[in-house]
């Protein structure tokens, strides 16, 4: 099964960067730009929301948190993207700084559909790498790069 993955190194600590993938409000400043539902704690699910759709474009399961691994399994959503999983493992780097592992697994097979997946991920590990850093996100609208209208 084709994965998406990204390595991204970040020049905060890995809890600041763990405290924005591990929670509804830090995702919602890196990623969607809007509040998100549910919560982010273990055997728990939310959901993203983006633009203005009442409906939540995906919803997570939390299925590891940790201070160096947090993983996501995705229960609702687009079709390719139910059973993926989405991790990132956060390694130190040097005296103040985070190596970022992000991996989204188990496509069903690789596609225009995971390529624009793959693009837009890197857009938005980069608002997250650009919030970590300094507080300079670019959530959802101004983070996608590949757009599906």
């Amino acid at each position: 099964m084709p994965d998406i993955l990204h390595r991204i190194s970040i020049d905060a600590p890995p809890q600041r960067v763990h405290d924005l993938i591990a929670s509804t409000d830090g995702i919602a400043r890196w990623w969607t730009g809007r509040p998100l539902t549910g919560e982010h704690a273990i055997g728990s699910s939310f959901g993203v929301y983006f633009g203005d759709s009442q409906r939540p474009a995906a919803v997570m399961e939390v299925v590891t948190d940790a201070p160096d691994h947090v993983m996501w399994r995705v229960t609702d959503g687009p079709d390719t993207w139910i059973d993926t999983t989405i991790t990132f493992a956060l390694r130190p780097r040097g005296q103040a700084g985070t190596t970022l592992l992000f991996t989204h697994a188990d496509w069903q097979q690789a596609g225009e559909f995971m390529s624009g997946c793959s693009t837009n991920w890197g857009a938005y590990l980069t608002s997250l790498k650009g919030g970590a850093e300094n507080d300079a996100f670019a959530a959802y609208p101004a983070g996608e790069v590949s757009r599906w209208d």
